[in-house]
């Protein structure tokens, strides 16, 4: 008998409830809220100074499973025990790096130096059991290697060419903000796409914003269905800002709901 297809989870992403998340008590009353707006599992990211083993009591008491986490790069070079340690705290197989800054790596050499170093974490992370994950904004979709204004290839597509454990927390709402078809992206990363980001984008007084899923120009069914051929199992609701609804649990609720009439 063919075993059964593992249910797909949504999950909220924490940081974007930073603003209510920064003392155990704040965080044990937002977690709660999260759990009545819909959502039964969560991503770490954005929260206040607490134990890691408190915050998973935290999270469970409050019916929402930890099911990831974002680690800023100096823990990995600082004490990446450390970063492990907080990983099985946590209570998750999944970590991912959320941020860069652009002007660190400026010719192509860093950046392939760069690449050497998080596939150093992640083989350490995977003898731990973890998986190591890189989350993407806009400026990974510059390119190297432009000749008289055509061709060069993205500074995504260089890291996962020059990596082979390190999987992509791919943000949808980036990509497309990077001028680049959502769909091509996650299958050019199937098998490397556990876990993706869900934002949506619209406009506002001519000019970008953010917005909840399913209420910008996403096209979010064709997105949805070509991550779950590309395997993907957890999709992670985020907004960086809530300029519409000016509530960020509101938004999160709106996503919530739109994603459940797309199925998921």
């Amino acid at each position: 008998m063919a075993a059964k297809a593992r249910k797909p989870i949504v999950a909220a992403q924490l940081y974007t409830l930073r603003d209510f998340m920064k003392t155990p008590e704040d965080m044990a009353k937002t977690l709660k809220k999260v759990r009545q707006i819909g959502y039964e599992a969560a991503q770490i990211s954005g929260v206040g100074p607490i134990d890691p083993a408190e915050l998973r009591k935290l999270m469970l008491d409050a019916g929402v499973e930890p099911i990831g986490a974002h680690v800023g790069i100096d823990a990995f070079r600082n004490d990446i025990r450390q970063v492990i340690a907080d990983c099985q705290a946590w209570g998750v197989g999944y970590v991912a790096i959320p941020w860069l800054s652009r002007e660190s790596q400026k010719t192509l050499d860093d950046w392939k130096k760069l690449f050497r170093e998080f596939e150093g974490f992640a083989r350490k992370l995977a003898k731990a059991g973890i998986v190591l994950q890189y989350h993407n904004h806009m400026f990974e979709f510059e390119k190297f290697g432009i000749r008289n204004g055509k061709g060069g290839t993205t500074i995504l597509d260089l890291m996962y060419r020059h990596t082979k454990l390190l999987q992509a927390e791919l943000d949808i709402g980036w990509v497309v903000r990077g001028g680049h078809d959502p769909v091509a992206w996650v299958e050019k990363l199937a098998g490397r796409l556990d876990q993706v980001h869900l934002k949506d984008w619209g406009v506002v007084n001519n000019e970008p914003t953010w917005r909840a899923v399913g209420e910008g120009g996403i096209n979010w069914p064709l997105v949805l269905k070509a991550c779950k051929k590309a395997g993907t199992r957890y999709y992670i609701v985020e907004q960086d800002t809530c300029t519409v609804s000016n509530d960020p649990f509101l938004s999160l609720k709106i996503s919530r709901q739109n994603l459940a009439e797309m199925g998921l």
